[in-house]
């Protein structure tokens, strides 16, 4: 005997497709929200990792600059000292130079020569003074050219001229001529080994002053070099 199934079985199967459809979208929809809140918390973790990364980076790069003033402030007291440092040595160094300079000064001077000013301006030394002749500055600067405590002598002045009234014992018949001239000094520790060096004795073709009531002959002589044949460069400098 046949059997007919007169259920409605089309609107069953229906209602159970759309049930599992249902189902895998609910499934579906749980899933997603899961993978989302997943990847919500990765990159949470990662964005505070990297913030408590950046904090600590901030915090070591103040305390490097806190140390970079610190040793910005080292260097400046270091210039401070090195600067005080030399100071002190240059003045150890001038306290012997001076007296070099001045055992120089004695010991280079020739006969017939007289200083009268001393100026010193930095590393320059200004002589100033009287001499009977040309010859006898020239001897001079040859001696302290060799001194071993000044160099570069340069003459600037040498003229005849009189003497003005200050009570001076220097004998103006003896010495008519005025000069200046320039020396370089040496920077401190330049001449170490310069002690030991003797100072130039005086040229040998120097002829010492005459005493001012035994030898007239001499410095007459010199003195009446300007009116008669004197160098043509000492004319120059004694012109107005």
């Amino acid at each position: 005997m046949a059997r007919i199934n007169l259920l409605p079985w089309r609107a069953e199967r229906r209602k159970q497709r759309q049930r599992e459809f249902y189902t895998m979208l609910g499934m579906a929809a749980v899933a997603g929200v899961l993978l989302s809140l997943l990847l919500y918390f990765y990159y949470d973790g990662q964005v505070g990792g990297q913030n408590a990364r950046n904090a600590y980076l901030e915090a070591e790069i103040a305390k490097v600059k806190e140390q970079n003033k610190e040793i910005e402030r080292l260097d400046r007291q270091k210039d401070r000292l090195l600067a005080r440092k030399q100071v002190i040595e240059e003045l150890q160094g001038k306290r012997s130079q001076m007296v070099h300079l001045f055992d120089a000064l004695v010991r280079t001077i020739p006969d017939g020569v007289v200083l009268t000013s001393l100026k010193q301006e930095g590393e320059t030394l200004t002589l100033e003074g009287r001499t009977q002749s040309n010859a006898r500055v020239s001897t001079y600067m040859r001696n302290l050219e060799g001194s071993g405590w000044m160099s570069n002598p340069e003459l600037s002045v040498i003229e005849a001229k009189a003497q003005e009234a200050s009570g001076s014992a220097v004998d103006i018949k003896s010495l008519p001529y005025v000069f200046m001239l320039k020396v370089k000094l040496p920077a401190p520790g330049e001449n170490t080994g310069a002690e030991a060096a003797p100072a130039p004795a005086p040229a040998e073709g120097a002829a010492p002053a005459a005493p001012a009531a035994a030898g007239a002959a001499a410095p007459a002589a010199d003195a009446a070099q300007p009116a008669g044949g004197a160098p043509a460069a000492a004319q120059k400098e004694a012109r107005p």
